[in-house]
């Protein structure tokens, strides 16, 4: 078993920014992720821009540069490895933390590496900074666990030339709808709602509803999946049920926190809200020792904590820990 002060668990940028904001108040942290460094950055869309400026993504009083106005994904991974080297953050990649056992001042955190081989880590407090983008929300239809569904859009030539469906109407559905458009797919969307969702980046709005409404991707609104079949998507439509001609289906209708994985760990969530219980001067959960970090701190309310104001959660968490250890 190896020792630290703190095991942070999930090497995002929420956990970098805390893994930084301790080494700069002389705390021994290990970061642990089941992925690599910035994993749900990596699996963002190749080509995805930013919505937000580069300074509103530093940590560490490193600056961030972009070519644009707006960085890209590969901007954005230059970054945090840069951000990681810079502080010779302690980061063990490809681990995937299965429990925490213990208590405040004394906990025992257990992973697994790709290889399947054991690891433990002892430490006096622990970090949760393990984001959402790992839990896809799922359809809950028949054939969802088809070869030919996917809940991640990474790019879109492998696709050309094929009949796909885009389930969702917000920015990732929107961008996947487009991409795949030019590169040749033949594109359907499926929207529950009435029409695109009204926080789609406002240079992509216009565009898909462009492409709809000229009839290149046809979309039909207030419409659920029923059935995904290996050649065909069962939908129902105000018309009716409707049978499309199908090769690959993109479900792109959210993520969510790993609630079974922090109910286990004894975080509670406020059944009001469906927030966890936090102490929101230091963010520590209702198990003591314990913290809670980007947006996991909102629970299920995934859109209120992004990059831009869950990097601030190391420098509350760091200050709240180095007061009492």
């Amino acid at each position: 078993m190896e020792s630290f002060d703190v095991t942070i668990v999930g090497a995002g940028p929420t956990g970098l920014a805390c893994g930084i904001e301790l080494k700069r108040r002389g705390v021994r942290a290990v970061l642990i992720d089941k992925g690599c460094v910035v994993n749900s950055i990596y699996n963002y869309p190749t080509n995805l821009v930013f919505f937000t400026t580069p300074e509103l993504l530093e940590i560490g009083d490193i600056p961030m540069t972009s070519l644009n106005e707006k960085p890209v994904r590969a901007e954005a991974l230059k970054y945090y490895r840069r951000a990681a080297d810079h502080y010779g953050l302690d980061i063990r990649q490809y681990q995937r933390v299965d429990r925490i056992a213990g208590e405040d001042g004394a906990f025992l955190t257990h992973a697994v590496d790709m290889h399947g081989c054991p690891h433990d880590y002892g430490s006096k407090k622990v970090i949760l900074s393990t984001g959402y983008y790992d839990v896809p929300n799922r359809l809950n239809v028949p054939g969802e666990d088809l070869p030919k569904v996917i809940h991640y859009y990474k790019e879109p030539h492998p696709y050309y030339n094929h009949d796909v469906v885009v389930v969702g109407a917000k920015n990732s559905a929107a961008i996947a709808a487009l991409e795949l458009h030019w590169s040749g797919a033949r594109v359907t969307m499926i929207v529950r709602g009435a029409g695109i969702s009204s926080r789609v980046k406002y240079w992509i709005k216009p565009n898909i509803e462009n492409r709809i409404k000229s009839g290149e991707i046809p979309a039909y609104f207030h419409s659920h999946v029923l059935e995904i079949r290996e050649d065909s998507v069962v939908i129902a439509t105000p018309e009716g049920e409707k049978i499309l001609k199908n090769n690959f289906v993109f479900a792109m209708v959210g993520y969510s926190p790993d609630v079974h994985f922090l109910e286990a760990h004894g975080i509670r969530f406020d059944p009001a809200t469906e927030r966890p219980y936090t102490d929101p001067e230091t963010l520590e959960s209702d198990r003591k020792g314990m913290y809670l970090a980007g947006v996991l701190v909102a629970g299920m309310h995934t859109n209120e904590i992004f990059i831009e104001n869950g990097r601030f959660h190391g420098k509350i968490i760091a200050e709240a820990i180095a007061r009492v250890l």
